[in-house]
């Protein structure tokens, strides 16, 4: 299962791109086309993954703009492992994202021709990001139905919090990015627990992220390509 869900959590910043600091966003994509590239590494330093978001489309509704972003699953060798969309949601205060991104496009993969049923809870992250806020956990609860044998996934996130300011460097560039820390505990069958930290930029979005296991950096990921 660690393989299947390794860039899931990257998979919320994973919405890296711009929208521009006079848009309804402050720090994630509800610009047309704007595309980002994420490489993700294993804790040996390897290339585990590399992933590609584009938002698709952008509307507006009652409630502000929705954006439809497409996230794409490459291996180290650029073979295509998966894709999957989800919509971002921003009400001018702060941006929700769906929790269906939650689930990594792989499992949505393997999970493609089984009954299944998702709930959840919103990932919020405000416009008005300041060092020493706490912000609303989050969690996802899928139900799989295979065979008639039913299973269950759960996944929360909680403690997030805003502990610093840092300037980032990756090969997408140079950025002043706010670092969130939270925990992500992972339910199926057993329990995996994990601690992240995560870099994110105004009018870039994620830009850094470490996983770590028992004090130990398990995964990282860094944004390596951007466009608008």
């Amino acid at each position: 299962m660690k393989k299947i869900l390794f860039t899931t959590m990257a998979l919320f910043g994973l919405m890296a791109a711009v929208q521009g600091q006079n848009g309804c966003s402050k720090f994630y994509p509800l610009k047309e086309g704007t595309k980002a590239e994420i490489t993700s590494y294993d804790k040996k330093g390897k290339i585990a993954a590399i992933v590609d978001y584009i938002v698709l489309n952008k509307k507006q509704i009652p409630q502000g703009e929705v954006a439809t972003m497409k996230s794409s699953v490459k291996d180290d060798k650029g073979k295509l492992i998966a894709e999957t969309e989800y919509d971002i949601t921003c009400d001018g205060t702060k941006i929700s994202i769906d929790y269906n991104s939650m689930v990594s496009p792989m499992m949505m993969e393997q999970f493609q021709n089984m009954e299944y049923d998702i709930s959840g809870t919103e990932l919020e992250i405000p416009n008005d990001l300041s060092v020493g806020q706490e912000l609303p956990d989050a969690e996802m609860n899928m139900k799989i139905n295979v065979s008639g044998i039913n299973m269950n996934m759960d996944m929360t996130i909680t403690n997030r919090k805003v502990i610093g300011k840092e300037d980032v460097t990756t090969p997408a560039g140079t950025f002043t990015c706010f670092v969130i820390t939270y925990d992500m505990n992972t339910k199926m069958g057993m329990t995996q627990t994990s601690n992240s930290k995560q870099w994110i930029a105004e009018g870039v979005g994620m830009v850094k992220q470490e996983d770590y296991q028992r004090g130990k950096v398990s995964s990282s990921s860094v944004l390596t390509k951007f466009s608008k």
